[in-house]
């Protein structure tokens, strides 16, 4: 991670341009799926790219709820954003206890340097800081997407928020307690 800055997003260093020349690649071929009583790999190829439009596109709701209803950081390689984490600012669950982790990428030719690790231990704490005492994920279910937030400790969520798992069918409920 050297020469990589972690900072917290506001509109001096994030605008709807910051994520266009972010690599969002992701080749796929195997993928998680419950299939009767448990989970199991599957085969399921396909490639995940974003192009401009979709960049900007995420680029603009991160600038449009900034602040109000989110919370993110960016890794930052000068002025060129190398990785971010968004999460919701709003607590939900039986208890509270939950804040979602909404964003979570790092850009693909700076995978496995541990700026990941990075954002992810800066969120956790800001996470506290607002009240939660876990994170809620809908995580991509690619078998490396899963390895990565098995990694970082993420666990399947013991509470499923019915809205976002409906929103995202395919994906993994996880949390990771902070």
């Amino acid at each position: 991670m050297n020469n990589i800055v972690i900072e917290k997003l506001t509109d001096k260093n994030f605008n709807e341009y910051s994520l266009d020349n972010f690599i969002r690649y992701q080749k796929v071929k195997e993928c998680w799926r419950f299939v009767g009583e448990e989970w199991k790999l599957v085969t399921n190829e396909y490639i995940e790219d974003w192009d401009l439009k979709k960049r900007r596109e995420i680029a603009a709701s991160i600038c449009k709820l900034l602040g109000l209803e989110w919370t993110a950081y960016g890794a930052f390689l000068g002025e060129k954003i190398v990785g971010y984490i968004v999460i919701s600012n709003k607590l939900f669950g039986s208890n509270a206890q939950y804040l979602e982790l909404v964003l979570f990428h790092v850009s693909q030719p700076f995978r496995r340097m541990g700026i990941g690790t990075g954002l992810f231990r800066v969120i956790c704490r800001e996470a506290r800081l607002l009240g939660a005492e876990k994170l809620y994920i809908s995580a991509h279910s690619s078998k490396e997407s899963q390895a990565a937030y098995r990694k970082l400790g993420c666990v399947d969520a013991e509470e499923i928020n019915r809205e976002i798992a409906e929103n995202e069918p395919f994906d993994v409920q996880m949390e990771y307690v902070l």
